[in-house]
């Protein structure tokens, strides 16, 4: 529902700014998506979930902050109140260790068949897994299949979202942070045992999470859009680019409303 410069300047919408880098601005949200998601941050708990990093996440301004709890990391923090859970993080390390290779085995052999030909960056996210930031016209032909296979026998995976190319340990998942993050909710009281998952996200990493939810909804754009993914609980967006923040918001209305 935020979106970078360039795709909020493809349009002749009314903007806000939600994120700046180094004290320019970078991402956006139409000024209706702004509004909408103020108004339904005050009839449902909404859990911000994103692959970035704490830092990365920490630079978001979203209408209707703060939040009780955001996940980050693509689930492997839970934040509450902001703050990182201890618990959460060492139960997700537990996972990791259980599940197959390291992360510096992952990321020792992951540097040994790159090169600066195309690849621009190399980043660890969180001491949990790590991505390159890439020239997606210069990967070599057949790398990421090649790569996927390599780490999905080994408890990881891989994908592409755009410029970065991002390799993710099995136990590291959004919907398994969604779940706990519901099951706190419903123990304390602020959902009830019937209260639905509604769900939004553009890229491979939120296939799951969307799957997992009761019902959710994908923008006409972005890595899933590329990929053709359809599932039968999941709307696909009529509109593109930065408008389909707007519809998304209209559909979270009128699911939480039933």
């Amino acid at each position: 529902m935020i979106y970078s410069h360039d795709a909020a300047g493809s349009e002749s919408v009314s903007t806000v700014c939600v994120e700046n880098l180094d004290g320019a601005p970078l991402s956006f949200m139409t000024t209706t998506a702004a509004q909408r998601m103020r108004a339904l941050a005050e009839q449902a708990a909404i859990v911000p979930t994103t692959t970035r990093t704490i830092q990365q996440f920490g630079r978001i301004r979203l209408p209707g902050a703060p939040w009780r709890y955001a996940i980050t990391s693509n689930g492997g923090n839970i934040l509450v109140d902001g703050v990182p859970d201890s618990r959460w993080r060492i139960a997700i390390d537990a996972a990791v260790r259980v599940g197959g290779a390291t992360l510096a085995e992952v990321s020792r052999r992951l540097r040994a068949r790159i090169d600066d030909s195309w690849v621009k960056k190399f980043r660890t996210a969180d001491h949990l897994f790590c991505y390159l930031v890439v020239e997606p016209q210069s990967v070599p032909e057949g790398f990421l299949v090649e790569w996927d296979a390599w780490c999905r026998s080994r408890g990881w995976s891989a994908s592409q979202q755009g410029r970065k190319i991002y390799t993710m340990p099995d136990a590291v998942c959004k919907s398994r942070a969604v779940a706990e993050v519901r099951a706190r909710l419903r123990s304390s009281g602020e959902l009830g045992a019937q209260a639905r998952t509604l769900a939004a996200g553009d890229g491979a990493l939120d296939a799951e999470m969307l799957c997992a939810a009761d019902s959710a909804i994908r923008p006409r754009h972005g890595e899933l859009e590329h990929l053709a993914w359809r599932h039968p609980t999941v709307t696909v967006t009529r509109a593109a680019g930065i408008l389909a923040g707007e519809e998304i918001l209209d559909w979270f209305h009128a699911a939480a409303a039933q």
